[in-house]
């Protein structure tokens, strides 16, 4: 197995421990507040997280929540609070946002290492050393992060790592080892879900992958669906756009709904990224052009 199987795998008993961390009464009372205005922020993969997070934390009634790639959040806004979320601790965007927020705005950073610049530099700061990762490509830090935020937004997650097992556990999809495209498609928080599957099939397989909200899909990426491509939608099944499962089915490409929780099934994705990059010859812990932090000189 490589390094990042590895961390695939473990994904469901990280899970349990954010969870436990969530409902410790001395757990990350940093977080969010219910009635707070939040921001958060990422890059790449954690800008995805942040999508799925702000998504859940607003529709859920605990506050108005948007979420920037840490480059691009608007500097005149006022917020309660600022969410950091960086597995290394040292993305320069990260650290240079909470550079020009200290002082001015409440910040808090979500990392898996302890002494990283950015404890320095934050606020506050949610620890999750035992999802730290090895490999260039998150899995297991991203998701547990995720998981962590919807525990302590007030979700049952019990059924979570059991999902995670069975997602680990039964075969891939039929057919999609030998598909040559994929579209990611969700809804409310599963869209950030839909966008971090995509990027995962980019940098471990360079796949060529693209991901949209679902009801955008019909507005013209659909064209791109055909024999040998899949559509893959993060949702119950039976919550799927009424008469689009027809229209996918009439481009002659491939439907997949697996309907567990959309975190579950991002677990499958993972191994198919993993198992495509081995079949195509690639490296899954050292991806091209990529490096574990992007720190800019």
């Amino acid at each position: 197995m490589s390094q990042t199987e590895i961390e695939i795998a473990t994904q469901p008993d990280c899970w349990r421990q954010a969870v436990t961390l969530a409902r410790r009464p001395d757990g990350p009372a940093s977080l969010p507040r219910t009635g707070e205005r939040v921001a958060v922020v990422g890059c790449g993969t954690s800008w995805f997280i942040a999508q799925a997070y702000a998504a859940l934390r607003e529709s859920g009634g605990h506050g108005e929540t948007d979420a920037f790639p840490a480059s691009e959040m608007p500097a005149g806004r006022a917020y309660d609070r600022v969410v950091a979320l960086t597995r290394s601790g040292t993305t320069t965007e990260v650290l240079e946002l909470l550079r020009r927020l200290h002082g001015r705005t409440p910040t808090t950073a979500v990392t898996a290492v302890p002494q990283a610049p950015v404890t320095g530099l934050a606020d506050a700061v949610v620890v999750l050393d035992f999802a730290d990762e090895i490999s260039v490509v998150q899995t297991r830090f991203a998701s547990t992060e995720l998981v962590l935020l919807r525990a302590h937004l007030g979700e049952d997650l019990g059924h979570l790592p059991q999902q995670g097992h069975s997602a680990l556990d039964e075969p891939l999809p039929a057919g999609v080892l030998e598909a040559e495209q994929f579209t990611f498609l969700g809804q409310g928080w599963a869209y950030g879900i839909a966008q971090e599957a995509a990027l995962k099939m980019r940098e471990a397989a360079g796949a060529w992958t693209e991901a949209y909200p679902v009801m955008e899909y019909r507005h013209g990426p659909i064209s791109v669906t055909g024999p040998g491509r899949v559509a893959w939608w993060f949702g119950d099944p039976a919550a799927l756009p009424s008469g689009l499962a027809d229209d996918i089915a009439r481009t002659g490409g491939q439907l997949v709904a697996l309907g567990r929780d959309p975190l579950s099934d991002l677990v499958v994705v993972h191994r198919l990224a993993a198992t495509l990059a081995s079949a195509r010859g690639l490296d899954p812990d050292n991806p091209r052009h990529l490096a574990r932090s992007v720190i800019l000189t």
